[in-house]
């Protein structure tokens, strides 16, 4: 074969094989297949849910069982207790100084707030 052809092949084994998260698609049901649309998790914060995307259960069912693991967890707002805003208010402040101490400036609404 050719360089070109063997290049050729190479590519179309690349894009074919790629992966990508806006392939993963969660299981039905789940707190992320709920509620990830409208947003893209590549970058550090969580516009939607004002966390880090790291610590996002809504985002990502594999982080939401590890709070459940933990017992940290909210069944009446389906979400980590230690990031429920709503029964613990004064917890969006610990998210929100985060995000100020690695952008120097306040974070965005939550996509909740808006609503």
């Amino acid at each position: 074969m050719t360089k070109l052809t063997l290049t050729a092949v190479a590519l179309l084994f690349l894009t074919l094989t790629a992966c990508s998260k806006s392939m993963d698609k969660p299981a039905a049901g789940t707190p992320a297949a709920t509620e990830t649309a409208g947003h893209t998790h590549e970058g550090w914060w969580c516009a939607e849910h004002g966390v880090p995307e790291s610590m996002c259960a809504l985002c990502d069912a594999k982080i939401a069982a590890d709070y459940k693991a933990k017992g940290d967890w909210c069944a009446k707002h389906d979400r980590p207790d230690s990031q429920c805003f709503i029964c613990h208010p004064e917890k969006e402040a610990v998210f929100a100084a985060m995000y100020e101490a690695k952008y120097n400036e306040a974070p965005p609404k939550r996509e909740e707030e808006k609503k």
